[in-house]
């Protein structure tokens, strides 16, 4: 089934590999909680057991180099679509308050990404990471 709306994750390419997975991980979970609706339902194995629910949809994750992302996060706030972002300062804190503070710190053309995600039509997804090549 082809869906109509699409997720990308675009991660700063130099990240160490554990840094990576977890800016990916945080960015999904900003998709969906702005969008339970993109949930499935439950999982049950053969025995009964139930397990959580995950995004209906792929996730696409894209590599980038920090001038691609730069442009890429450009793209997606030019055509104003939602997106979750990391900064590179949120590496340092230990908790969601002090992330937040990171960024206020910073204008969004300042923001020092190493990550974001972002949830919309599927044309509009493929012109915001237009150029990016998948994460190997």
């Amino acid at each position: 089934m082809a869906h109509r709306t699409k997720i990308a994750v675009v991660v700063r390419e130099d990240l160490a590999g554990w840094q990576r997975l977890n800016v990916t991980a945080f960015l999904a979970s900003g998709i969906t909680a702005a969008h339970p609706e993109l949930m499935g339902e439950d999982y049950v194995d053969a025995d009964g057991r139930e397990y959580l629910p995950l995004l209906g949809l792929p996730v696409l994750v894209h590599a980038a180099s920090a001038d691609e992302l730069a442009r890429s996060h450009a793209r997606a706030v030019a055509r104003d679509m939602p997106t979750a972002i990391y900064s590179e300062g949120m590496f340092k804190t230990g908790n969601d308050t002090d992330n937040r503070g990171v960024v206020a710190e910073r204008s969004t053309d300042d923001l020092d990404l190493v990550g974001f995600a972002v949830h919309g039509p599927r044309n509009a997804v493929d012109k915001v990471c237009k150029g990016l090549a998948l994460h190997p």
